[in-house]
């Protein structure tokens, strides 16, 4: 073996000796040999793909005289090359990833975090729309009538009209069970519509709780954290690195690291006088009652408004031109002032005058979720209490068509925030005020704009499941707008600073109030309200819930489905199960932050004995 590493080393081995000599080799040998070898991780896998091709070809050969063990390990080979083709192919499908690279080498790890956030949602709505579209629209697509509404344009931003017989929204499916075939398998809508809808939202939960563990394993215990700098200046290096271009950018991003690590170092802590602190006080005292007066202000605007959308629109709703472009009235106030209060709320973050730019981060998200959130309550109060008890002969339809007015003037105005806020500040700070200079990437408000943006879309899904797919190609253009907005019209912090944590901050502000809350909204619309008689595939029964209750009951009369009945009545509903699993779940928690504690504890006291 140690012969065969000089050989590969020196170049002794043909390619084609090379390849069967590492087939010859066990399993951990050979994965050994090829990280030993001084090529790039691309000649690597070519490699690597080459052997375990000649592994298949030589069980192939062999295949008569082939034992059982040989099979299972030549079915262990085929499913490894089968998962390292998955993984290149997922890895040449990374959106963005020079992007991100550049914006980390310029902007540093702060703006960065933005965009990494961005990302992460853009491949969470692709998974929903996926899911949705595969058990609930394609087979709304068997049984579809043919649409007689005409469309007239303004549907693509009322979504109301034309949209209003598509599968875009809850009352255009049927309640029936679907069956193509005589005698043969059928699809039941309503028990598809709704564990969809339920299993989906558990697999987000797990999702949430997965990346936020993650996140908080990699940026707070990371052995890397407690390193110091000097590994990062001698050995993070990669010399495989060729080309001119990406040694810069590999250059500038390993400088931008340093310096956010040497803030952290070099940090001072400024003594106020008493006079000073108590003027600070003040300031901070009348920021905040300035900012939560806003948000109330706002809350009770937004209010009233929807009263008057629904007693102009729901009793006397007229398919003409004119009503139709009054419905915007509600997502475009809605929208303003989810875009203009932050800029006020960024002004008294300046005013404050934080130390740290971290600060004034934390504190402007803080007042922006406080404003965002509240918005959308009164919002969901709205729906669930005003429109679902209303005349109208839909009333799911209707909230739909709210959610989906909401979430594409959110998209407008995303964009010409950032006309308003980066590139005519950009004009103003070069041209008629320069003491001013470029602005600073906002990275608070952009980050719960688009919190707010997931929360509409968590909340429409059960009223409009293809709603995802909206706020993908949403997503996909706000990542490209704000990109080029940032790298033309905006400046690096002027204060370089250190932003490990901010992602997981960014998925636990989701995680709550965003998701918290809209289990909340979803799990009130389906056990607790009746829905619509004439539309939908719940029609006719008294909660949407009342669809799998009925279900449990056919199946306690067939002998093979008593373990689903079972599980039923004494896990799910349950409420001693779910008590004991919170126990679990909170003791699990406790045990699990100790031995992180403990372990940050032992990494620090090794870094201090290793300086001394």
């Amino acid at each position: 073996y140690c012969y065969l590493k000089i050989w590969i080393f020196h170049g002794f081995y043909a390619e084609e000796d090379l390849v069967g000599n590492l087939a010859s080799m066990s399993t951990s040998e050979r994965i050994k040999a090829i990280q030993k070898m001084p090529e790039t991780m691309k000649k690597k896998r070519e490699i690597r793909n080459k052997v375990l091709k000649e592994i298949t070809k030589k069980s192939r050969h062999h295949g008569s005289q082939l034992s059982c063990t040989q099979c299972l390990q030549g079915t262990a080979v085929s499913f490894r090359r089968f998962g390292n083709s998955l993984s290149e192919y997922f890895h040449l499908l990374r959106f963005w990833h020079r992007a991100l690279k550049m914006i980390g080498a310029k902007f540093g790890t702060s703006v960065l975090s933005y965009f990494i956030f961005l990302k992460w949602l853009l491949t969470f709505n692709i998974f929903s729309f996926l899911i949705n579209f595969s058990f609930i629209t394609i087979p709304q697509f068997v049984v579809a009538e043919p649409n007689k509404l005409s469309f007239m344009g303004l549907e693509l931003l009322t979504g109301a009209g034309y949209f209003q017989q598509t599968v875009l929204y809850y009352g255009f499916y049927t309640n029936a069970t679907i069956t193509k075939i005589k005698n043969g398998p059928s699809y039941n809508m309503q028990l598809a519509y709704i564990f969809t809808v339920g299993l989906y939202f558990v697999i987000c939960f797990l999702i949430l709780l997965f990346s936020m563990a993650k996140s908080f394993c990699r940026n707070f215990i990371n052995l890397q954290t407690y390193s110091g700098n000097a590994s990062k200046l001698l050995c993070t290096w990669d010399f495989n690195i060729t080309n001119e271009k990406a040694v810069k950018l590999k250059q500038k991003n390993l400088s931008t690291q340093i310096k956010e690590d040497l803030t952290e170092v070099n940090r001072e802590v400024v003594h106020f006088s008493v006079k000073e602190r108590a003027v600070r006080i003040v300031i901070h005292l009348v920021s905040w009652i300035a900012s939560l007066g806003t948000a109330v202000a706002a809350c009770a605007g937004v209010y009233f408004l929807s009263i008057n959308n629904l007693k102009l629109f729901v009793k006397g709703h007229k398919n003409d031109l004119e009503s139709q472009a009054a419905m915007l009235v509600l997502p475009f106030v809605a929208s303003l002032l989810n875009t203009f209060i932050p800029f006020f709320y960024s002004w008294l973050g300046h005013l404050e005058r934080y130390q740290t730019p971290g600060h004034h981060i934390y504190v402007t998200i803080a007042r922006n979720i406080i404003l965002k959130i509240s918005i959308v309550g009164i919002l969901c109060y709205y729906w669930v209490n005003i429109v679902a008890t209303s005349e109208s002969q839909c009333w799911e339809t209707l909230v739909g068509q709210d959610i989906y007015r909401l979430v594409l003037v959110n998209f407008i105005f995303c964009l010409l925030g950032s006309f308003f806020g980066e590139f005519l500040r950009r004009i103003i700070g070069t041209t008629f005020c320069v003491s001013l200079g470029l602005p600073e990437f906002d990275i608070g408000r952009n980050v719960l704009d688009l919190i707010y943006a997931q929360t509409l879309t968590w909340i429409g899904i059960l009223f409009s499941p293809l709603l995802p797919g909206i706020q993908t190609i949403s997503f996909s253009i706000v990542f490209y707008v704000k990109k080029v907005s940032l790298m033309m019209n905006c400046q690096p912090p002027r204060k370089v600073w250190k932003t490990a944590q901010m992602t997981t901050s960014f998925m636990f502000l989701l995680f709550f109030p965003s998701f918290i809350g809209v289990l909340s909204v979803i799990g009130v619309t389906v056990w607790r309200l009746k829905p619509s008689e004439g539309c939908g595939p719940f029609r006719g029964l008294p909660s949407m819930y009342a669809a799998v209750a009925e279900w449990i009951k056919m199946l306690e009369n067939h002998t093979p489905s008593k373990w689903v009945v079972w599980i039923y009545h004494n896990l799910i509903t349950s409420v001693l199960f779910f008590f004991i699993l919170s126990v679990l779940a909170l003791i699990i928690t406790y045990l699990y932050w100790q031995i992180i504690q403990g372990r940050k504890t032992m990494i620090k006291l090794l870094h201090k004995q290793i300086i001394n």
